[in-house]
């Protein structure tokens, strides 16, 4: 459903759906009910100013009732967020679609305790593009190649590419060399198949019994024999890196992350995989050695086949270049 409020400050309005029914008599005494704790008179202040709209941007008054209106939109107050030190590159972008270098730590989205501070806002502010739409999101730990929509008239060809799957993903990760003690040899190229869902702790998937639904390739590049070398081996032998080459073939929320740790691999400063660390600031001395290295697919608007790679590089693969 269009909101029929602008983008402001490169954020959408919130859009709140009201309930059919309840003890309350108008939109602003459910309002009050949500987040009268927060800001009371704030809220009312919002409805005597009229920024809070229904369908159609029918201004609502303090005496709206409940039932005039399923879904009402109004902006959040912004919180002061502190501005991240990693910067974005544009490597392609025309009538239709934007390609960026998303750097690490920068989500794609807003969301939490990030909102000027996504992707998707500071695009928007910094090329005045406020209908821009991301067409796939990479986690805010993960850098490389961004693909977003900027024309809502051909969004939706974009769009069916995704989810008819003819959107060829390519990354790239550093790992151990050999699997962790415990686990089996590898042979590469492998592929890793299995059923993933999200965990109900923490924001973690998890991999479960019955049918696969994830699917990753996975190539062994080369051996980053100048690369620092990972703790030692319970035998005191030092572990080697290695860069690889990933492939999935669906998108599981921390498929890669997931399917190299599944093989005793998981990716270097990776804080969720193989084991949950302890939540920290962030360092930016030590980003996830995970890259959207590039993506190809045939452009729905010429028909013509295009690719777009990351001009970024894996610190700890260069480091063993």
């Amino acid at each position: 459903m269009k909101s029929p409020l602008p983008v402001r400050d490169g954020v959408n309005a919130t859009r709140l759906r009201l309930p059919d029914e309840g003890p309350w008599d108008t939109a602003m005494d459910y309002m009050l009910h949500r987040w009268g704790h927060i800001d009371p008179q704030g809220i009312e202040d919002r409805f005597d100013a009229g920024e809070i709209v229904g369908e159609g941007g029918v201004a609502l008054s303090r005496h709206t009732p409940l039932s005039d209106h399923t879904f009402i939109w109004y902006y959040r107050t912004l919180p002061p967020e502190e501005r991240l030190p990693v910067e974005i590159n544009i490597l392609h972008q025309d009538e239709h679609i934007l390609v960026v270098d998303k750097p690490h730590f920068l989500p794609t989205t807003p969301g939490g305790t990030y909102i000027q501070e996504s992707a998707l806002v500071r695009l928007r502010n910094a090329l005045n593009l406020p209908d821009l739409i991301p067409m796939h999101r990479l986690d805010r730990m993960t850098a490389g190649v961004l693909l977003l929509s900027t024309n809502p008239a051909t969004r939706g060809r974009y769009q069916a590419l995704f989810e008819k799957r003819k959107v060829r993903k390519e990354y790239e990760c550093v790992s151990a060399a050999t699997p962790a003690p415990g686990y089996p040899a590898v042979e590469f190229p492998a592929v890793v198949r299995n059923r993933m869902v999200k965990s109900r702790d923490y924001l973690l998937a998890e991999v479960v019994e019955g049918q696969a639904n994830a699917e990753t390739r996975i190539e062994l590049l080369r051996v980053l024999d100048g690369a620092p070398a990972l703790p030692e081996t319970p035998d005191g032998g030092a572990a080697r890196r290695a860069l690889y080459r990933l492939e999935p073939h669906t998108g599981k929320t921390h498929q890669l992350r997931v399917h190299m740790a599944s093989l005793g691999l998981g990716i270097v400063n990776d804080a969720f995989y193989p084991e949950l660390l302890d939540k920290a600031p962030d360092d930016y001395s030590k980003p996830l050695q995970l890259l959207a290295r590039g993506i190809r697919f045939t452009d729905p608007i010429t028909g013509k086949p295009v690719e777009y790679r990351s001009k970024l590089e894996l610190s700890e693969a260069t480091a063993g270049a």
